[in-house]
């Protein structure tokens, strides 16, 4: 029986690019200007908004907290559920056009460990709460031919009946996997997604963080980092131990996983 690390379980905005200031607060923008509303959300705003995951169930909290005065429309929307579905469809369109650019390039590090992983049989997946649209635009916009393909598993969007911080999403992924959660490593950005893999059992934790989530706690992960780093572009832990190495490659992360599990 195969054992030690077997799968890394990737998060995708802020972790495999920092989509969330430049590529979805805009598109949510763009979205909310086209259907005539004064909605707007500022840089500040949004980093405000994002302790809420997921785009339909942000729009919500912001209605509730922000605009409890807001009706909709009826001539043009059957109800407020209606309106966010379409904003929602509409803002996957405008951030997907936006990846189709070349606008929201892949961390630093990134591509670099998918290849290393790749190559040495490690397992690749995907646990997120955006859309699939969003994933495939994302992948197929970086520049390696086929990089959609090289994830077995994508577990993304409302497959799931809780978004992070609830596990859901972790645990589908470990399920498609057949995997247990001791033979993977996970890659987040966030607390909420810290929260969520902790509670799915993946203890061999690490974080990149982002320019949204680099003052939060990311309490219970062993390993944080600024970023995966490169060589030439070293990264920096602000938690545990790189154990000498310029920047995290699979045998940090084999080292990770062995440390939490043994």
């Amino acid at each position: 029986m195969q054992t030690g690390l077997q799968a890394l379980i990737f998060d995708v905005d802020g972790t495999l690019a920092d989509t969330e200031r430049d590529g979805h607060r805009p598109a949510f923008n763009a979205a909310f200007a086209e259907a005539g509303l004064d909605w707007h959300w500022s840089v500040e705003l949004y980093g405000e908004l994002l302790a809420v995951t997921g785009g339909k169930e942000r729009m919500r909290h912001y209605l509730a907290q922000y605009r409890p005065e807001f009706e909709c429309d009826k001539r043009a929307y059957a109800d407020v559920d209606a309106l966010i579905a379409h904003l929602h469809r509409r803002k996957t369109e405008h951030y997907v056009a936006r990846l189709e650019k070349g606008g929201i390039p892949l961390r630093t590090g990134v591509l670099r460990l998918l290849r290393e992983a790749r190559a040495a049989g490690v397992r690749l997946a995907i646990a997120t709460t955006t859309t699939p649209e969003n994933v495939t635009a994302l992948l197929a916009a970086a520049p390696q031919p086929g990089l959609l393909d090289w994830f077995e598993v994508i577990a993304a969007g409302d497959v799931v009946r809780e978004k992070k911080p609830a596990p859901d999403i972790f645990e589908l992924t470990l399920a498609q996997l057949n995997l247990p959660a001791s033979a993977c490593v996970a890659i987040e950005d966030s607390e909420n997604g810290v929260r969520a893999a902790l509670g799915a059992g993946l203890e061999a934790l690490l974080v990149t963080t982002s320019s949204y989530t680099e003052q939060q706690d990311f309490a219970g992960a062993p390993l944080v980092v600024d970023q995966l780093g490169e060589p030439g572009a070293p990264a920096t832990a602000a938690r545990g131990d790189l154990g000498g190495a310029e920047y995290v490659d699979l045998e940090v992360l084999r080292r990770l996983r062995a440390q939490v599990f043994g």
